[in-house]
């Protein structure tokens, strides 16, 4: 049995904190697809397993920087996650890897920030995510978390008992990019909608408007 320590004990865990989870009819039940979440606390990634997990019966398979594997024990707590370590000063390496799991039909999660945040508030998303939809061509589910912040912001290490939300939209599909030269603006025109998606999703301003003139 894949995961029988998360599958048994830890969602009912994290079903303390999330008590709220809405979209999930969302999350496709075949096919490899992207899940895009923002990213606030260590305690995302507890959040995200325990919901999609269980849904799915499926490997996650999440992109996390290599940092975080830096010591004994950051390398337990994200063993749990099926991780692939990313330098973000060079990331093709792992972008290629996630890119090669979707093709093989797994599930891959991302955060497109790139790390959490300080403030609670949504950063700018970086390019990962455009580049491994176009890498795979698959479509992306977007993942709002609210509360997550208070619950373990960066810099903390013992939660804390608040309340927090999941909320999941429809599959983002990006069909009409596919075949195209892959420029800047086409890697931070995905990137910008789908945070923009996730904005809405847990009802945070996204900070930076979404470039325009792009060939549809």
């Amino acid at each position: 049995m894949e995961y029988p320590l998360i599958r048994r004990i830890v969602p009912p865990i994290v079903k303390l904190w999330v008590r709220d989870v809405t979209g999930l009819e969302n999350v496709p039940k075949e096919g490899p697809f992207i899940i895009a979440a923002n990213h606030s606390s260590y305690f995302d990634h507890f959040a995200v397993m325990s919901i999609f997990f269980p849904f799915l019966d499926k490997k996650i398979h999440f992109i996390a920087k290599k940092e975080h594997f830096d010591s004994l024990h950051q390398k337990l707590w994200h063993s749990y996650f099926e991780p692939i370590p990313i330098d973000r000063n060079a990331g093709d390496k792992a972008l290629d890897t996630a890119i090669s799991f979707l093709k093989e039909g797994k599930i891959i999660a991302i955060y497109p920030e790139g790390t959490r945040t300080l403030t609670g508030e949504l950063q700018r998303g970086k390019t990962g995510v455009a580049r491994l939809v176009l890498g795979a061509q698959v479509p992306v589910v977007p993942v709002g978390l609210v509360g997550t912040f208070d619950i373990l912001p960066k810099g903390k290490y013992i939660p804390r008992l608040r309340r927090a939300s999941m909320h999941i939209g429809k599959p983002m599909a990006f069909d009409r990019y596919f075949g195209k030269k892959v420029t800047k603006e086409l890697l931070h025109a995905i990137t910008d909608e789908v945070m923009e998606c996730i904005a809405s999703l847990c009802r945070k301003k996204y900070p930076h408007e979404r470039m325009t003139g792009m060939a549809k």
